[in-house]
């Protein structure tokens, strides 16, 4: 490619957020040496300042939505998100232009002493603001206790330091990505805890405009990568979306299939209504939307009627 350009990158401020932009504009650097210019932009949405409980104020969009803003008025070129954090309704003028290799989705469990789940005390207090994790936790062990919590990592790591809750659950990809793993005392098993929709890996969004910039981007995509989440968020959107109940899902190659495993559960673990569907990476959208149809059909239509309104 002759062209050359210049990116700008909208990000929130997080360590771990500018952390991961910053492996984009690497990866952008390595790809493409001088043929563009890279610069990040930190860009404060409502999540990082409203300190309530994601369940007060809504999770969906909150983490995303100034980004989108910036991206559509021109501010930014590009925008990179957690995907899990980005809601599967969109503006007709921007999309996905790269999903890159996808992290590891299991979530981890971080003790003091460094045991697991089985060999918490019983009534053990578990820091998680996840509804989604609160409720298989739930599912496995039905003494467990649940603190409320936000924050970047390092917060959360120190309410187990500081006695404050016996356990803490977080994603492995972001205590990977910050070289945190030596803290990990657990990975869970991702069959028992299913990840949230489009955990572990990054979304590269752009204005569906602006073709020549997305050329440069869209070398990063990885194809196994973004068939999973097209077919994860297929089913978080054939559920509503931005529904608050207990919704995972995991889409990944196994056995040479393509794998498809979706859970909606009531927060106390309870009622959970879980399928697999299997086809090829061309199929991911149709997939998903019909893995949810089926959980729907299942009884999930039922659970999700009770968070509406």
């Amino acid at each position: 490619m002759s062209t050359s350009c210049s990116i700008i990158i909208g990000t929130r401020g997080s360590q771990l957020a500018t952390t991961q932009t910053g492996m984009i504009k690497t990866a952008l650097e390595q790809r493409w040496g001088d043929a563009v210019d890279v610069r990040l932009e930190i860009i404060s949405t409502r999540g990082d300042v409203d300190r309530q409980s994601l369940r007060e104020i809504g999770g969906q969009g909150i983490f995303t939505r100034e980004i989108e803003r910036a991206l559509q008025d021109g501010a930014v070129d590009l925008a990179v998100h957690s995907l899990k954090d980005l809601p599967t309704e969109m503006d007709d003028a921007l999309l996905l232009a790269a999903i890159p290799l996808r992290e590891d989705v299991r979530d981890v469990l971080i003790t003091r002493g460094g045991g697991d789940l089985s060999t918490l005390p019983e009534g053990a207090r578990i820091g998680t603001g996840s509804a989604r994790r609160q409720a298989q936790l739930a599912l496995q062990r039905p003494d467990l206790r649940f603190v409320d919590l936000r924050g970047n990592v390092d917060t959360r790591m120190r309410k187990v330091h500081d006695g404050e809750a016996d356990a803490v659950v977080l994603a492995a990809a972001g205590l990977r990505r910050l070289g945190l793993q030596d803290h990990i005392s657990q990975y869970l098993d991702p069959m028992t805890m299913l990840p949230a929709p489009g955990q572990g890996a990054l979304g590269l969004q752009m204005r569906a405009a602006d073709t020549i910039k997305r050329d440069f981007v869209a070398a990063l995509d990885d194809a196994p990568s973004h068939a999973a989440i097209t077919a994860e968020r297929a089913f978080l959107a054939s559920l509503g979306g931005g529904c608050r109940a207990p919704i995972a899902a995991w889409a990944r190659q196994q056995d040479g299939e393509f794998r498809v495993d979706g859970v909606v559960l009531r927060p106390d673990g309870t009622g959970a209504c879980r399928a697999s569907r299997t086809g090829t990476l061309q199929d991911a959208a149709r997939l998903g939307a019909d893995l949810g149809d089926e959980v729907k059909a299942g009884g999930a239509a039922a659970i999700l009627a009770e968070y509406q309104g």
